[in-house]
């Protein structure tokens, strides 16, 4: 039995095939025209990503939560003594952690999560890092939004080898980040995919289009980094902490024709995307929020039927150096009440079990916690995948906490298995070709 992205698929490759080619061939063609058409045909009939968009098939949501998160204070090992003794004054308290199992549970404020891990869609992966682990938030950050070895400097984003390889010919808007600056995740040779914090910024598109100066004009501010939008956009988090990383639009050639092809193309319109933004409504409350405002224009594009198969927002303030319980306390407060708000939307608009949210944050923080009741920066940590085609559970092993390295927690799942498993069971691509390598497959999905 074929999935709904399946027969999607092959029923618009057999319109393709039976409206275009079949018509053609019905009639008395030259020779070598009907080799031509039997050629297309089977080129049609082996292609399978270039026809899924977001507004039918599977959409990936990616989530980064900026600055360092402590993964030891979101997913806590309660039932292991070196924890507490390792915190005597920041680690959560045994009776007031939503225990999972008899060693590890969520911090206290992520109820709506718990319950999503009880009622089957949310898994939560341990000791996810790489290799030679670096400290720094831009170079880990690059890490992360490139798949590269942690001693390789890669530019291209592993978003952006996605689109390259699975997503030619594709609307520009296949990929859209809420936020000032477009993520080096995104960065490609041939670039795709939109970033905009204020949707009215795309009343100047259709003008843009058809003016070489101000499309660049427009690319520019598009894809700059602001410190705050105005017009009711949305701000960069005010959590003293690292926002994201951009790539590095260039703003000519590549750039300036998608520009021109988002603003002309048949299918979306720079007045297509501000009609979804006029008409699509949320049915639930979404927290007022810097992650609240993002997923909540993320859910109305997606109930809008924009064709974008990659959205990416971020949560920043996490690097949480001093008096972190508050401020912790305050980041989790938000994630729970943004991500189980989102869940709500999704449910109600019938478009919960094509997507799927993925977190990653460039690294955890130390095991012990310093001076300043904070914790410094570390290395492996959890992360969260959640969507209504989740398989629940906990994935991986929770690293030791007494079996250190410089202090930090060890990795046992390498970060690019996450992405290999996103992009081969959720996106149907090819991730060796991605990711440069086979990494394991994880079965979250």
């Amino acid at each position: 039995m074929k999935t709904p992205q399946e027969q999607t698929l092959h029923t618009r490759r057999e319109f393709l095939r039976t409206s275009f080619l079949g018509g053609a061939l019905a009639s008395t063609v030259p020779l070598f025209l009907e080799k031509t058409f039997l050629t297309l045909d089977s080129m049609a009939a082996a292609t399978t990503g270039q026809y899924a968009t977001g507004k039918d098939s599977t959409i990936l949501v990616v989530l980064q939560m900026a600055g360092g998160n402590d993964g030891l204070n979101m997913l806590v090992p309660y039932g292991d003594d070196a924890y507490y003794k390792a915190r005597p004054r920041i680690a959560i308290p045994s009776n007031s952690v939503l225990k999972i199992n008899d060693y590890a549970g969520l911090h206290p404020k992520l109820t709506g999560l718990r319950d999503l891990y009880g009622s089957g869609s949310l898994g939560l992966i341990q000791g996810v890092g790489y290799p030679n682990p670096n400290r720094s938030h831009f170079r880990s950050t690059e890490i992360w939004q490139t798949a590269s070895d942690s001693g390789h400097n890669e530019s291209v984003g592993w978003i952006g080898r996605y689109f390259d390889s699975c997503c030619k010919g594709s609307d520009p808007s296949v990929g859209v980040s809420i936020g000032g600056q477009t993520p080096q995740a995104f960065a490609s040779p041939h670039p795709k995919g939109i970033a905009f914090s204020d949707p009215s910024q795309f009343r100047y598109m259709s003008e843009a289009a058809s003016n070489p100066k101000m499309a660049e004009q427009f690319m520019r501010e598009m894809n700059s980094p602001t410190e705050n939008m105005g017009h009711g956009g949305l701000t960069d988090n005010s959590g003293g902490s690292i926002g994201m990383i951009s790539g590095s639009p260039d703003t000519a050639g590549d750039t300036l024709d998608f520009l021109q092809r988002t603003a002309l193309g048949a299918e979306m319109s720079s007045d297509k995307i501000l009609e979804i933004i006029r008409k699509s409504r949320s049915s639930v409350d979404y927290p007022r929020s810097q992650l609240g405002n993002s997923l909540n224009l993320v859910g109305r594009l997606i109930q809008g039927g924009l064709p974008t198969r990659v959205y990416y927002a971020s949560q920043g303030g996490f690097d949480t150096h001093a008096n972190q319980l508050p401020s912790h306390d305050r980041l989790m407060t938000d994630l729970n009440a943004a991500l189980t708000s989102f869940v709500g939307d999704l449910k109600a608009q019938g478009n919960y079990d094509r997507v799927l949210v993925l977190t990653f944050s460039e690294f955890g923080r130390r095991v012990a916690e310093n001076a300043s009741g904070g914790t410094d920066h570390g290395a492996a940590a959890p992360l969260f995948v959640l969507g209504g085609a989740v398989k629940p559970g906990l994935y991986g092993t929770y690293p030791s906490l007494t079996d250190l390295y410089e202090g930090d927690l060890k990795f046992h799942t390498d970060f690019r298995s996450v992405y290999a498993t996103a992009l081969e069971k959720w996106l149907g691509a090819p991730s060796e070709q991605v990711l440069g390598r086979k990494y394991p497959i994880l079965p979250f999905i």
